[in-house]
């Protein structure tokens, strides 16, 4: 690893400069400062260092993205691959990369990092200007760059793009390995594209954002206010209809598709392209903070709300509509065509970290929490190599509609979303802990430990689970000297009876289960607080909470504006939704019906998927018998597995929603009779 190469003088004027300003009331303990020793997440975490990241690497060499950049440097050659944001695959590797190094040190890595950063910056133009697809051969750049630089930002270009991602990857970097390499890349990239855009200067809403996000990054890091100033100038740029039809009811006409039909300020409504529109949320939270804009901050509110109470899969998945990769209209969510693009679920991420963090309130944590246990997880192969694009709610094998993908692959012409997964994991360990003051707040349930200042005294914080199998959940606090400080454990919503913090989903019948807590083994009464158990006292040396959540087995019902899902549930144990796959259940998962009066088994399975707990009942199986042309129903066991893990056994049908009872027969002119449940 690198040493710092900022002087305490310099380090000094940036902590006093982002001083003057406002900022999250809560932050989020860094992931420098978290150390994992989790059962469930540190093998995953190490499958994405050896695994993941090093296949990305190599599939941007074969893919020759790596040679782009080589090409650049040349100033010879043809642009080598198909889209011109290309780029950032190398970029989000790289980021994935520095933050794999801080939980596994690596020097062969650093040393790839490094070369690979060289070609980066030999491929910078003297300007800053860093864009493959044009430097290459500015007098035939790609065909969606424009004959001229920006030309072509808001629809197609995505230059602006590349130097968000860029932005990311390169303060990762920094903090990770305390080198500035990248970051003086992106910074002297930052300095142009805040010379070329601003009041005065030249406007645009960039077509896919994420530029914002990078710019609030890089103002943390060096206290300059122009790329603060720059992130909410772009943010503001949206809503003025240039070139647009504002009365259009085409989205691709309106500006919807980019989130470009109101001004921010304006909006109220997740809309448009999913992964766009939660990279810009979160560009929206964060200048809100930074800056204290309130109406800002009530238009992140109530998108927030639209998308958790109308737009929202209960696996976590956002983006129901394939056409466009898009939000549909309120409770639209299909399940034949459920689109869900990995990528939205790592926006949806950072999107509900920054909310928690303006807010302190537990249902944004129980968001992050849904979607990385079930839709973003989903999205890798347990060989860290396999990934799912779109994820599907529903696959029917002997229907010859068109569905989201059935399979998983290694590598796509657009492959963002696994670069975008190998950055995302390692990141986790700051995802984990957060403070304001004396408040320490417990988001996640993974074990570990982290090293706090609290009142100016030194306190470690650990963590002891089976999470998400077990309920069990043991806390040490350790202070260097007894301390008072409120700690904050969430209490999850499924925990509370809550199947989402809003009506979209809700538990099919209430549990009478209790959450418990223990201070140094003897049962305490605790308030709860905006989701948290606020657990106030003087701190000892060696103090041990323990809480446990109760394990239910629960099932989910839809609101009833949801059509898709009229009559059906789906199957919750702790914060994992189960999904039946054809492995387990007699090559077909579309006949299995789950009354309401089921009761399903939980055993844990450790030589199944890698270790998981399944889900056992018996349960009616509607059976056609084409000889007697005939129909009925059979009791039969239902295996059902964490959703996250389907589709590593081969390809087949597999179902998360069930229908509760047989309501209507369509007969289907296929060489197999289907029988449809609760059309």
């Amino acid at each position: 690893m690198g040493k710092l190469t900022f002087t305490t003088l310099a380090l000094s004027l940036t902590t006093a400069a982002l001083a003057q300003h406002a900022d999250y009331p809560i932050q989020g303990v860094s992931f420098t400062k978290v150390k994992l020793a989790d059962n469930f997440w540190l093998p995953r975490l190490k499958t994405n260092t050896d695994v993941t990241i090093p296949a990305s690497f190599e599939r941007c060499e074969a893919t020759n993205r790596v040679k782009n950049f080589e090409m650049a440097a040349a100033k010879s050659g043809k642009f080598a691959t198909t889209f011109p944001f290309d780029d950032t695959d190398i970029y989000k590797t790289i980021e994935g990369a520095s933050y794999s190094m801080s939980l596994y040190p690596d020097e062969k890595l650093d040393s790839y990092v490094d070369a690979l950063i060289g070609k980066v910056a030999a491929a910078q133009e003297p300007d800053g200007y860093l864009y493959t697809a044009r430097t290459i051969d500015p007098t035939h750049p790609h065909a969606w760059a424009g004959k001229e630089r920006w030309e072509k930002e808001r629809e197609l270009s995505h230059e602006l793009y590349n130097s968000g991602h860029l932005y990311e990857a390169a303060v990762a970097h920094y903090q990770a390995t305390g080198k500035k390499n990248l970051l003086d890349i992106a910074l002297k990239n930052a300095d142009l594209v805040c010379s070329v855009f601003g009041p005065g200067k030249r406007t645009v809403a960039p077509g896919h954002e994420i530029v914002e996000m990078g710019l609030v990054k890089l103002y943390r890091v060096t206290g300059k206010p122009e790329y603060l100033s720059t992130a909410k100038f772009f943010l503001e740029a949206r809503g003025q209809f240039n070139g647009y039809d504002a009365k259009s009811k085409d989205v691709w006409k309106n500006g919807q598709y980019w989130q470009d039909d109101k001004s921010v300020y304006d909006q109220r409504e997740a809309i448009g392209h999913a992964v766009r529109a939660e990279y810009l949320y979160s560009a929206m939270a964060d200048v809100a903070a930074l800056t204290s804009d309130k109406r800002m901050l009530a238009a992140v509110d109530s998108i927030w709300n639209n998308m958790v109470g109308k737009k929202f899969y209960v696996t976590g998945g956002t983006g129901a509509v394939p056409g466009g990769e898009r939000f549909g209209g309120n409770y639209e969510l299909p399940n034949n065509t459920a689109y869900n693009e990995t990528c939205a679920s790592v926006a949806d991420i950072y999107w509900n970290q920054r909310m928690f963090q303006l807010h302190g309130d537990a249902k944004y944590a129980d968001i992050m929490e849904k979607v990385l246990y079930n839709g973003l997880l989903s999205g890798v192969g347990l060989d860290g190599k396999s990934f799912f694009y779109s994820n599907a709610m529903q696959i029917k094998n002997s229907f010859s509609f068109a569905q989201t993908e059935p399979a998983r692959a290694g590598w796509f012409d657009c492959s963002c979303c696994p670069t975008n997964l190998a950055r995302l994991f390692p990141s986790l360990p700051g995802y984990v802990y957060a403070q304001k003051g004396q408040d320490v707040y417990v988001n996640l349930f993974v074990s570990g430990h982290t090293d706090l200042l609290v009142n100016k005294h030194k306190v470690q914080l650990s963590q002891q689970n089976n999470y998400p199998w077990d309920g069990g959940l043991k806390f040490t606090v350790n202070p260097a000297t007894t301390t008072d400080f409120n700690l904050l454990v969430r209490i999850p919503g499924w925990a509370r009876n809550e199947a989402m913090p809003s009506d979209l989903y809700t538990f099919a019948a209430p549990s009478q289960a209790k959450v418990v807590i223990k201070i140094n083994g003897k049962p305490v009464t605790y308030q709860v607080k905006n989701g948290y158990a606020v657990l106030s006292k003087k701190w000892r040396k060696n103090d041990v909470v323990d809480v446990t959540l109760p394990m239910e087995v629960r099932q989910v019902v839809a609101n009833p504006k949801v059509k898709d899902d009229l009559a059906k549930v789906a199957l919750q144990r702790g914060p994992v939704i189960y999904c039946a796959e054809w492995k387990d259940n007699a090559g077909k998962t579309s006949n299995l019906i789950v009354p309401a009066s089921t009761t399903f088994a939980a055993s844990y399975q450790p030589d199944v998927l890698n270790g998981v707990m399944e889900l056992t009942a018996t349960v009616p199986a509607v059976k056609v018998d084409a000889v007697n042309n005939s129909i009925s129903t059979v009791q039969q066991k239902l295996t059902a597995i964490p959703y996250y893990a389907w589709a590593n056994r081969g390809k087949g049908e597999m179902t998360v929603w069930f229908p509760q009872r047989v309501t209507d027969v369509d007969l289907v002119s296929q060489p197999i009779t289907e029988v449809v449940v609760n059309k």
